[in-house]
């Protein structure tokens, strides 16, 4: 058996997996498992009751955490003149214009967010195939999209993460660091639902919040209590 596989199975032995623990102590849970050697990304999964196959179910947003996602994020900003100084002031790190578009389109993705203004999608929209399959297109709806590109840099390098049902009617969000204090991993999670409660569609009947596990990038998931979430929403 493998050293992999014996920690797996040790990790395993600290928790119920029937059973759905308050969010608290399941993280709790998480912070006590054994140690490896890097600080692992502590990710929320949720199930949602929406239909997956109707795009007016489609759940979609983002949402900046309170506490960060304790991870360096590297920004591309698309804009030209004033908007292109803002967003160099605000931190970013890459900016252009047609420039910048080129390079991309050239097979450069070193950056972890993409912002644009509205103009400048006329350049970047042919760069779909590119940069959707990686989750990098640039979206009115989750604000990557904008003309105040400042405060879109600011946000994103503060802790913005995006958020999108899969075909399964899932959602995956980070919501921090396993080093970070239980109480931020707490605030970051309350974040998120909030956000997915505001993005509840409105053709979206019965439950809303099925079912969520918070697990660690190398930790199997545990299993939260949605009872107060389901009456939330």
């Amino acid at each position: 058996m493998s050293k992999t596989s014996k920690l797996y199975k040790k990790q395993l032995e600290m928790f119920d997996r029937q059973r759905r623990y308050p969010l608290t102590e399941a993280i709790e849970i998480l912070k006590s498992m054994p140690a490896i050697k890097f600080d692992q990304t502590v990710e929320v999964a949720f199930k949602m009751g929406v239909d997956a196959r109707k795009s007016d179910q489609t759940i979609r947003g983002a949402v900046a955490l309170p506490k960060g996602t304790g991870k360096a994020v590297r920004i591309a900003v698309v804009a030209s003149g004033p908007q292109a100084d803002e967003a160099r002031e605000a931190g970013a790190e890459f900016v252009g214009y047609e420039d910048l578009v080129e390079k991309i389109k050239g097979g450069w993705l070193d950056f972890d967010v993409l912002i644009a203004t509205s103009e400048a999608m006329k350049m970047v929209r042919p760069l779909g195939k590119v940069l959707g399959p990686r989750g990098l297109m640039p979206n009115p709806k989750t604000g990557t999209v904008t003309e105040a590109v400042g405060g879109a840099v600011r946000e994103a390098k503060a802790g913005r993460v995006e958020f999108r049902t899969d075909r399964g009617a899932c959602i995956h969000v980070p919501i921090g660091k396993l080093s970070f204090a239980a109480t931020d991993l707490t605030e970051n999670f309350d974040a998120v639902c909030y956000a997915l409660g505001k993005a509840k569609p409105t053709s979206a009947k019965g439950t809303y919040f099925i079912s969520c596990t918070v697990s660690g990038t190398m930790t199997p998931g545990v299993r939260v209590d949605v009872t107060q979430l389901a009456r939330q929403s």
